[in-house]
């Protein structure tokens, strides 16, 4: 009983303790409660506050807004009435400027009308006048057929060739005033080109000739080249294609042959079989063999070092070998192939001088001779057959022209053919570079003065320096000083047509007038 009552006690106790604080937790919820609605009422009534102070800040930030709109809206609108003031002053101006610009036209148009009324009447009178005018200029005309006695067309004739005479003297005066101009910067340009040419190019030159005498130790020689009844020169002639001739000249025999490779090989081999002393038909075949195999290749050899010399590389073997025949061959006494060389030398020089291939006007320089060892075997210029050989033998088109056209066989048409030409004649004009018989010579010279002295006004003419200046002396009442440069460039073109020449002939026309008085 006592536990039970124990456990019943304990029971109650427990339930008093549950009880008592469940009445203080809702005690403590209730006060929290009222604290919280206190504290929200406080939140509510303080945001409510806030609102109101915002709101009437939003409201007054509004009408501050709403108040810089308005003075914004009112300044635009005034500056806009002001432009439009303005506008309309400026329309009103340009309205008043067209008034008065129209009652100016309309004045113009006034006075045009009047100016145009008063051209009428003057061009009637004008017409009138002219009527009148070519009534007395037919009237003068017939008047002066009579007076002169020539129709209008036979003076008219002659006013024409007034006219043209007259034209002709100013066109002279033009051409020698042009003249004189180019040929002082052409001459200047052309002098310093040449000048530094030959100055560069200081080869010597000795006038060469074909050697065709062959000298003997004595006279008894000569039969013993004859041989029994002619035999030896026979062989020989037949050998080298060169006939001997055996006269009263004392230890020398003659060669004469148009050849003149066949003719170095025949004085050779004739040398050597009279060192030899063995003379006779087998011996000079086999000598004349063997000089001509030697020969082959002395040609060759030399042609090999003319190109070597200057530079000129990729010549065809077969021209190689016609440039070394140039050795034997002459022109007025020049050797070919030392003119040949100094042209070479004198187009790469001026080549140089002027900005152009200077390889390829070597060349050229070198081969512009190169028909000179065939003209003898080919008809026609050797210019020509030079080109043919060159185009033959894979040279260019250039090189091929220039050598064609370097003694006008062919119209010039590049700058390589004009230089070709000026330094060929540099090469053969100088003095004592080449030579010509004193009879040829003296028939140029009176020929030159024949051509001079067949032209109107011309009274003496003298042919000097060598034939390479012509020096006319022309009649001051009959040439006057602007026809005198028509009569120099008439003589010299028909010098051009008639003469054939080595170089360049100069054409000089003196013409003074003398005035001579008395004193007594």
């Amino acid at each position: 009983m006592e536990i039970i009552s124990v456990v019943f006690l304990s029971i109650i106790v427990f339930a008093a303790g549950f009880l008592l604080a469940f009445w203080v937790r809702s005690k403590l919820t209730a006060g929290k409660i009222r604290a919280a609605e206190d504290e929200a009422h406080n939140i509510v009534e303080k945001a409510e506050k806030e609102a109101k102070t915002v709101l009437k800040e939003a409201k007054l930030h509004a009408k501050d807004k709403l108040y810089q709109m308005k003075l914004e809206f009112e300044n635009e609108t005034k500056e806009i009435r002001t432009e439009l003031k303005s506008r309309e002053k400026r329309l009103t101006q340009k309205e008043e400027n067209i008034d008065r610009k129209l009652e100016q036209l309309e004045h113009r148009d006034a006075r045009a009308v009047k100016k145009e009324r008063e051209l009428i009447q003057k061009e009637e009178s004008v017409q009138d006048q002219e009527a009148k005018y070519q009534a007395l200029i037919e009237k003068q005309k017939l008047l002066l057929e009579r007076i002169s006695g020539f129709t209008a067309d036979e003076a008219k004739d002659l006013l024409i060739k007034a006219m043209e005479s007259e034209a002709r003297y100013e066109a002279a005066k033009l051409i020698k005033r042009i003249e004189n101009e180019s040929r002082e910067q052409a001459d200047r340009k052309a002098k310093k080109i040449i000048a530094s040419a030959i100055q560069r190019y200081s080869g010597d030159y000795v006038a060469e000739k074909t050697v065709s005498v062959v000298n003997l130790p004595s006279d008894d020689m000569k039969g013993r080249i004859i041989g029994r009844e002619g035999r030896n020169i026979r062989a020989l002639e037949a050998a080298t294609g060169v006939d001997l001739i055996i006269d009263d000249t004392p230890e020398a025999v003659i060669l004469s042959g148009f050849n003149p490779v066949r003719r170095e090989v025949a004085r050779l081999s004739l040398e050597r079989l009279i060192n030899d002393g063995r003379i006779h038909p087998a011996r000079i075949e086999e000598t004349v063999k063997r000089v001509s195999q030697e020969m082959d290749v002395e040609i060759r050899e030399t042609g090999e070092q003319a190109a070597f010399d200057l530079g000129v590389h990729g010549i065809h073997l077969e021209l190689i070998q016609h440039l070394g025949r140039l050795k034997f061959r002459t022109s007025y006494g020049q050797n070919v192939l030392s003119h040949s060389l100094e042209v070479g030398f004198l187009c790469g020089i001026m080549a140089a001088e002027l900005g152009l291939n200077v390889k390829q006007a070597k060349r050229v320089g070198l081969l512009h001779d190169i028909g000179k060892a065939v003209d003898h075997e080919v008809e026609g210029p050797h210019a020509l057959i030079g080109a043919k050989l060159a185009k033959k033998y894979g040279e260019p088109p250039r090189v091929v022209h220039a050598i064609s056209a370097h003694h006008e066989d062919t119209p010039p048409t590049s700058v390589l053919a004009v230089l070709l030409q000026a330094a060929d004649t540099l090469s053969g004009a100088r003095p004592g570079a080449r030579r010509e018989t004193l009879e040829s010579y003296v028939k140029r010279l009176e020929e030159l003065e024949r051509i001079a002295e067949s032209f109107t006004g011309v009274s003496k003419s003298y042919a000097i320096q060598a034939g390479r200046e012509l020096r006319i002396i022309a009649e001051s009442e009959t040439v006057s000083d602007a026809e005198a440069v028509l009569l120099s460039r008439d003589v010299a073109k028909r010098i051009e047509e008639s003469l054939s020449y080595p170089g360049q002939i100069k054409v000089t026309v003196i013409r003074e007038t003398r005035a001579v008085e008395f004193a007594k």
